[in-house]
């Protein structure tokens, strides 16, 4: 093996890890100015804001006598306020003693400042990581837009081997005699595709010109891979977004369920994909793997999955969307990725599904590359669902974590005094040990699930 063969590889390990570290920085920055900001309206001085660990590379201190530096490891971040011993809020004891004789330095301190303060400072490191989510999904609500009612075609999917004389703003009416549902109507678009014959081509009937005209189209919903799951057997195969599965193990299809079908009765035996890119056929190779994916009530269910998304044969035409609206939309998808999150934790540790689904270092990073590939729309979204992620984390009730210092602080209001410094030591010891100990638990998920 020579240095030429060597070089895609290295290209694409450097672009893994530079969307990675670009996705984490973006993210550790938001939730740490959140940190830094309410302390300092709340009075309390940061002396350090860092992103990163380890080495300084570049460093400036401002006219409040913040420090802001960019460190050597860019996987993570803090703001060490007056009072800390270290990037964890512990405290220091000499610090806080030099300070116990002047009540304004005192008052400027973590620990010497009035509970409500510290609450506001902690909180709004995750906060922050929540409002970023929704304002990046209510902005891609906006851009891309809601779908226009009636339902109209916007742009007709390429499809090999059918004639297609559906036309772009055609307004649908009907598809093989049923009518397609409105929003106000008791039919849901599900239903709907279920009572849609298997067949191809099928009869629409569709507003053309103001017009009523029936006319030939593709089976609604074909076998097009309208997006590729990252680290999923049909990414490792090499199907792109775009790609049209026309037949499997020489039988062909022209609908998705077809495929579908197919890939659960192969109980993860190999599978030959005939694929058509672009023009091109292809055939590519790839055995289903377990996957465990939500339910409508909450529980989780195995399937045997490629990791392909389908779409219909035509994109619908959008509008753009009222801000309201879209920042209702954006609250709703962060509260989906919290609800999804905390429900597989939970099957999670009562053993319901597999912990090979909590992803470590490498997944996420391989994850955040997989995005990138897919444009800036995708890689956008995974940071709003990333920072989500984090700011749930951040919320757990583990010392060391924003959450077991709300906890602390919890407990102080309760009680009127915070928790001795000998029993805060052992509580942070013990979990900056769960974190690292979760930590090489994902990084194992990922080498060897």
């Amino acid at each position: 093996m020579d240095i030429v063969t060597l070089l895609p590889q290295f290209g694409g390990f450097l672009y893994t890890i530079g969307s990675f570290v670009v996705a984490l920085s973006v993210i550790v920055a938001v939730h740490e100015y959140g940190h830094y900001i309410v302390g300092r309206w709340s009075g309390i001085h940061a002396e350090v804001f860092s992103l990163g660990f380890g080495p300084v590379l570049f460093s400036r201190v401002d006219k409040r006598g913040t420090r802001w530096q960019i460190a050597l490891l860019p996987f993570g971040g803090y703001v060490k306020f007056l009072g800390d011993a270290d990037a964890a809020s512990g405290k220091d004891s000499a610090a806080m003693e030099a300070a116990a004789n002047d009540p304004t330095r005192l008052r400027q301190t973590m620990h010497g400042a009035p509970l409500w303060a510290r609450s506001a400072t902690v909180a709004a490191g995750p906060v922050f990581n929540f409002v970023m989510s929704v304002i990046i999904f209510s902005v891609l609500a906006m851009t891309q837009g809601t779908l226009r009612d009636p339902l109209a075609i916007g742009t007709l999917v390429p499809l090999p081997g059918i004639e297609n004389q559906l036309r772009e703003g055609d307004e649908l009416v009907a598809i093989e005699g049923v009518a397609i549902p409105d929003e106000a109507g008791a039919m849901s678009w599900g239903e709907f595709r279920d009572q849609l014959p298997m067949v191809q081509p099928m009869e629409y009937q569709v507003r053309r010109d103001g017009q009523l005209v029936s006319v030939q189209g593709p089976f609604l919903s074909p076998p097009h891979v309208r997006a590729v799951a990252p680290r999923s057997a049909a990414s490792d195969a090499g199907l792109q977004a775009g790609d049209v599965i026309t037949g499997v193990d020489g039988e062909p299809i022209f609908a998705f369920d077809q495929l579908k079908q197919t890939v659960e009765q192969a109980d993860g035996r190999v599978l030959l994909l005939e694929v058509w890119r672009q023009g091109q056929e292809l055939e590519l190779a790839l055995a289903p793997r377990r996957t465990d994916e939500p339910q409508p009530d909450g529980s989780f269910a195995t399937r045997w999955r490629i990791g392909v998304v389908g779409g219909q044969a035509f994109e619908p035409a959008t509008e753009v969307g009222g801000v309201g609206e879209s920042l209702v939309a954006g609250a709703s998808q962060v509260w989906s990725v919290i609800d999804m999150s905390i429900s597989g934790l939970t099957h999670m540790i009562t053993g319901a599904i597999s912990t090979c689904n909590l992803s470590g270092p490498i997944g996420i990073a391989e994850t955040s590359s997989a995005m990138a590939s897919q444009g800036a729309v995708s890689f956008i979204r995974f940071i709003a669902v990333l920072s989500t992620a984090v700011g749930l984390l951040n919320l757990f009730p583990v010392p060391a974590l924003d959450g077991g210092h709300l906890v602390f602080y919890a407990y102080e209001a309760v009680t009127g005094r915070p928790p001795s410094d000998g029993v805060m030591r052992i509580l942070m010891t013990l979990g900056i040990a769960m974190i690292l100990s979760l930590m090489v638990f994902a990084l194992g998920n990922d080498l060897f699930c």
